[in-house]
């Protein structure tokens, strides 16, 4: 048993350099369709994602909302600290992929990049956030709703078992893990993270506290507590708004059944070079015990695109020695090609599996890890032609402040 404190570095230096004059609290919505809606007083501003019957997917103009109004409280300085949450069930199950898988059938390229340009663009932001940031994760937390609250400040777990789940399961859609997965999973403890982005499995909030995903923990009811106070705050400090986190926080009590409870056997399976020696690691492994979690694991690689497997095992080890803005500049060479058809159409045929026809019956291209090339795998993390403009971020602009 520990108090919910985070063992991973955090991923953004943070300057702070003003005071703010407390004003009255107000409620306002962005215009957009109301996508984002905004609640804040004199020193806070909150975001709340509001796209419920959607549990919140990403899409181009909810980020672009958020991008803008981020980088206005940013200026602000009658803005201390920001905080997000979503609406409903869920924090944010991602990237609104069906409408992703639309613009490649259309042949709508251009919609497309911009969707992953949008989206990696504000991760970065978040990234190098120049005021404390908090995200409350109190509900489905996955892909591209991992990536815009993992690089901020704090992120608040919570108890909501049934649906609070955090999840990287890009690889069962013929995808690679993004938003910059490659670098906050590859900095996980031990190999964890490369059996996060091969499985595809989940973590409950107690599991994000113990690992580093998650700062703080809460249960859920003791969430409205948390925003009462931070309303109240009248500061630009992150160790006073830590101090009312923990304040508030919760204890959490490791489970026997958590992979966390198994991370020797997930460093000895997953640290090795190639998909095909993980595989063979578990296969023993699992003949040797007749281990359950070998077995569920084993059964979950076999669902997996192979050649997603290949190419996210490659980028959670290239990850390790990489800055956010760097993997998030690879990963978007790599989302050119997952989305080019090019090399394979996987991506859209995962889409269409799991979440258009919902038939869970992918044809993969290849269909084996044996008939996966190398040549398609370095495709993958080859650089953009001259004619491709990259993504761009600012990196000399923004981290010239940190």
């Amino acid at each position: 048993m520990q108090r919910a404190r985070s063992l991973l570095t955090r991923f953004n230096p943070i300057a702070y350099r003003y005071r703010y004059r407390c004003q009255s609290r107000t409620l306002c919505s962005s215009s957009n369709e109301e996508v984002v809606v905004v609640e804040g007083n004199g020193y806070s501003r909150m975001a709340i994602l509001n796209r419920p019957t959607a549990l919140n997917a990403l899409n181009t103009s909810m980020v672009a909302t958020l991008t803008k109004l981020y980088r206005a409280w940013e200026d602000n300085p009658d803005v201390g600290f920001v905080t997000i949450k979503g609406s409903g069930r869920a924090f944010a199950a991602g990237g609104d992929i069906v409408a992703i898988y639309h613009f490649i059938n259309r042949a709508n390229m251009e919609a497309c990049k911009e969707f992953f340009r949008t989206i990696y663009r504000f991760i970065y932001v978040i990234g190098t956030y120049m005021k404390p940031h908090i995200a409350l994760l109190n509900g489905i937390t996955m892909g591209g709703g991992a990536g815009i609250s993992i690089p901020g400040t704090f992120r608040v777990a919570t108890d909501k078992t049934v649906c609070n789940i955090f999840a990287t399961p890009e690889v069962l859609i013929g995808f690679h893990p993004d938003a910059g997965a490659s670098f906050y999973l590859s900095h996980l403890p031990g190999h964890l993270g490369e059996y996060l982005a091969l499985t595809g499995e989940k973590l409950n909030g107690v599991e994000m506290v113990t690992c580093g995903l998650a700062t703080h923990y809460s249960l859920t009811a003791r969430l409205p507590l948390i925003e009462e106070q931070l309303g109240k705050l009248v500061t630009d400090d992150p160790s006073v708004i830590e101090t009312t986190l923990e304040q508030y926080g919760d204890l959490v009590h490791s489970d026997s059944s958590s992979v966390l409870q198994r991370i020797e056997i997930v460093d000895k399976c997953f640290c090795h070079d190639t998909v095909e020696e993980i595989v063979d690691s578990l296969e023993r492994v699992a003949s040797e015990t007749n281990d359950a979690w070998c077995i569920s694991t084993l059964n979950r690689l076999k669902e997996a695109s192979p050649l997603s497997l290949k190419v996210s095992l490659r980028s959670i080890r290239e990850g390790r020695f990489q800055t956010l803005d760097q993997c998030l500049s690879r990963e978007y060479h790599m989302t050119l090609q997952a989305t080019s058809k090019q090399i394979s159409g996987d991506f859209c045929e995962g889409i269409r599996s799991r979440v258009v026809d919902k038939d869970f019956a992918p044809k993969w291209d290849p269909p084996t890890l044996e008939k996966v090339s190398q040549d398609m795998v370095d495709q993958y993390f080859s650089p953009l032609s001259e004619f491709e403009p990259g993504l761009g971020l600012p990196t000399k602009v923004r981290e010239a402040f940190l």
